[in-house]
């Protein structure tokens, strides 16, 4: 990189940022499903794009109420959609391929550096997720639950920190920008091979 000028670098590597259709798609050829999420605004009074005032959890939820019937692989429809909504967050809905470890950021590095295959893990914001392969619906109703940001199964309360994202909840995924600035980035991005069993993971998580 001698003698190349710092702002043609610079535009280099804002090259190398993926953009958020290209994401969708590359999440759609794992089987992933995604759908439009709100997005920061930069401007104005709100913090969020979406129309609720005094939104709770600006740019990081669905846009539409209807986003469980919405999600998608078909990259036919994520293009049109990215396409009318450039700026729209990236929503991957769990519970389906997989599930996600939602952690502090400082617990989640720790144990990052203590597995050997985590699978899939990013960082967003002061969170870290890690991607492993969903329980999908067992037999005993007990043995599974939706989480949401203030519940967690009771096996994990010890942990207050620790949540399970399941069925019927999601995650805002890479490459998301966050309210204040950066954006949702991969740590160890999905490569295609199995994803990690949960309870393996959450052993770490929990230790």
């Amino acid at each position: 990189m001698v003698g190349v000028p710092l702002a043609r670098r610079s535009k280099r590597r804002a090259h190398r940022i993926p953009h958020r259709l290209e994401a969708v798609v590359d999440y759609a050829r794992l089987g992933w499903a995604s759908c439009l999420g709100a997005h920061p605004l930069r401007e104005g009074q709100r913090a969020c794009s979406c129309d609720r005032v005094g939104c709770p959890d600006p740019g990081a939820h669905p846009l539409s109420p209807a986003w469980r019937m919405q999600a998608t692989t078909d990259t036919a429809q994520l293009t049109r959609w990215w396409e009318q909504e450039p700026e729209a967050n990236v929503i991957l809905p769990t519970g389906r391929v997989f599930d996600v470890f939602d952690v502090p950021a400082d617990l989640g590095m720790s144990a990052l550096t203590a597995m050997e295959s985590p699978g899939p893990v990013a960082a967003s914001g002061d969170r870290v997720l890690f991607f492993v392969a969903t329980r999908g619906n067992p037999e005993d109703e007990d043995e599974w639950w939706t989480s949401s940001i203030d519940h967690a199964p009771e096996t994990i309360e010890s942990n207050p920190g620790l949540r399970w994202h399941c069925r019927d909840s999601y995650v805002l995924a890479p490459p998301s920008s966050l309210v204040g600035g950066g954006t949702v980035r991969w740590l160890r991005p999905p490569d295609g091979r199995p994803l990690p069993d949960p309870l393996r993971v959450l052993d770490v998580l929990a230790d």
